[in-house]
């Protein structure tokens, strides 16, 4: 399984664009999208590109090999105009008998886990933050938790994506 696992577009064409180049090159199997992908928010700026209508058409163009999960930002409005599902809180992937968790960052955090089994994969956005790394499991054992940190208004200073690919995550910058 290979999956390219983004978050917070945040409407921008100008990052999708360049995510999508990524995923052109990457050739996932999946392209997960961990939430607030057409809307910026009212605590940010509106960022470079910000064309959400062309959003809607790069992202709508592959709905078939996307999995979305809701983000803080989405609203039923965005629901309407994307072809494929973006308003659960979550979703689970497996991968073998590792089970992978997708959420946006704002129910469920590295901070409160929902339960989960020792080796699984918890993946997040939402703080606009790069993280992957290992954590303890609150039962023993560990967690690996991941954020790809923000397509379009990082919070760290490097546009980022995360790619997964035989058991391993790596963090990637968009340029």
């Amino acid at each position: 399984m290979k999956l390219v696992i983004a978050s917070d577009i945040h409407g921008s064409a100008y990052w999708c664009e360049r995510l999508l180049e990524q995923v052109e090159s990457e050739k996932p199997d999946t392209l997960v999208l961990l939430g607030d992908i057409l809307y910026h928010g009212p605590r940010n700026d509106l960022p470079k590109g910000h064309d959400p209508k062309s959003v809607v058409k790069m992202l709508n163009a592959m709905a078939r090999n996307i999995l979305a999960v809701r983000g803080n930002c989405e609203a039923e409005v965005d629901q309407m105009v994307l072809d494929f599902p973006c308003m659960a809180d979550y979703a689970v992937l497996m991968d073998g008998s590792r089970q992978i968790y997708l959420t946006h960052g704002h129910l469920w955090s590295p901070e409160s886990l929902p339960p989960l089994p020792d080796g699984s994969a918890f993946l997040y956005g939402h703080t606009h933050v790069k993280v992957n790394k290992d954590m303890p499991h609150p039962q023993g054992g560990t967690i690996r938790v991941v954020n790809p940190g923000s397509v379009s208004i990082p919070k760290d200073g490097s546009n980022s994506f995360a790619v997964y690919e035989n058991g391993e995550f790596q963090l990637r910058e968009l340029v």
